[in-house]
């Protein structure tokens, strides 16, 4: 059996994903805020924003079930705080935004590569962003925890020789983060029309198209050789 484990799995993404490795081989737990009835997993409804709490109950749940024959954890989690300057955002909104997409990964990171030491075969995908490499006005906590989960990964690499480590960055994906920033105050975020701009001229992909390139990813033997990459170079 194949043991996934995948955050922010109630929509977007993470749902996609969830969906495609919904096999009869496989056990797919999803960590999110809310549950989705219609998703073919094991759903814990957990919010990421308090990241102890989903770390404690990954660690006594991969204790009460061993034997895979491979395991993988997608920290694909992420909460955009209000577009706009760092300054101006709500500081509960951006304790959220941080905790959600950088904490709880490196904390159920932290539990997934000691609590399956055993399983001959693991990966750990962290879903990251080209603005954890490229840094972009108004979006300041998104960036941060993006390049973090990149130098994480890289760190972990050298830790964990012997699992397949990735920080991809997936491309432009159309869902509700799109929507918000497409949504934002041009006066505080600078790069709207950019987004806009996105979503006129058809340059989106869909959930399932990109998480179906993902799992093809994830599947190669060669995972985790490049630590830090983005799904249109692979």
């Amino acid at each position: 059996m194949h043991l996934y484990v995948i955050t922010g799995s109630s929509r977007g993404l993470g749902a996609a994903l969830a969906r495609q490795l919904a096999q009869p081989a496989n056990t797919v737990i999803g960590i999110a805020r809310r549950s989705d009835p219609a998703l073919p997993a094991e759903q814990w409804a957990l919010d990421l924003a308090d990241p102890l709490p989903a770390a404690e109950r990954l660690q006594a749940w991969l204790r009460a079930h061993t034997g895979w024959h491979s395991a993988t954890l997608i920290n694909n989690a992420a909460l955009l705080s209000e577009p706009g300057p760092l300054a101006a955002t709500d500081l509960a909104q951006l304790s959220a935004a941080l905790r959600v997409g950088l904490e709880a990964p490196a904390l159920l990171s932290r539990v997934f590569l000691a609590e399956t030491a055993s399983v001959p075969t693991r990966r750990l995908l962290n879903i990251s962003s080209g603005l954890g490499r490229r840094a972009m006005a108004g979006s300041a906590s998104y960036c941060a925890v993006k390049a973090g989960l990149d130098h994480l990964s890289r760190a972990l690499a050298l830790e964990a020789p012997d699992v397949g480590i990735a920080s991809l960055a997936p491309g432009v994906i159309d869902t509700d983060m799109q929507v918000q920033l497409r949504g934002a105050d041009p006066a505080s975020f600078p790069e709207q029309a950019r987004f806009q701009g996105l979503k006129d001229g058809g340059q989106l992909q869909t959930a399932e198209a990109t998480a179906e390139s993902i799992v093809r990813f994830l599947m190669r033997p060669d995972f985790g050789k490049t630590v830090v990459c983005d799904i249109r170079d692979t």
